[in-house]
């Protein structure tokens, strides 16, 4: 069984629910689903978009991308804090390894005319956002 598979049957279960029930709701037959459990087929995106939205859970979570049913749905308001924040976490970037001027001290002149041009792309974009808001 795959954990495409794994994951339907567990969230099928977890609800009591019955295939015959979730398959009338998805619109596929019974024996598709247990195909679908079994792992000896894979939904297609629409049929996967239906069962995450049926069992309320991210894509992410149906392909064992997250631990947690509930990651990744789009519930609530954007919060671009989080977003930066994710951000950070991705790329290693904290306060401290950031503004260590030890690191800097050994970039090459082409390595800063580099960052230069980063720099630019950030007051740019920054302005951009400032004009927006007017």
């Amino acid at each position: 069984m795959n954990i495409i598979g794994k994951r339907i049957k567990q969230l099928r279960e977890n609800n009591n629910l019955s295939q015959k029930r979730v398959s009338e709701a998805l619109g596929v037959s019974n024996v598709q689903l247990s195909r679908y459990e079994s792992g000896s087929r894979q939904p297609d995106y629409e049929t996967l978009k239906k069962i995450a939205d049926y069992f309320e859970v991210s894509i992410d979570y149906l392909f064992g991308r997250s631990f947690n049913s509930k990651d990744d749905i789009v519930t609530e308001e954007f919060d671009s804090i989080k977003e930066i924040n994710k951000l950070l976490d991705k790329y290693e970037i904290d306060d401290l390894s950031f503004f260590d001027i030890e690191k800097w001290k050994s970039m090459s002149p082409e390595q800063i005319r580099e960052l230069e041009s980063y720099f630019q792309y950030l007051v740019q974009k920054s302005k951009e956002i400032g004009e927006n808001r007017n």
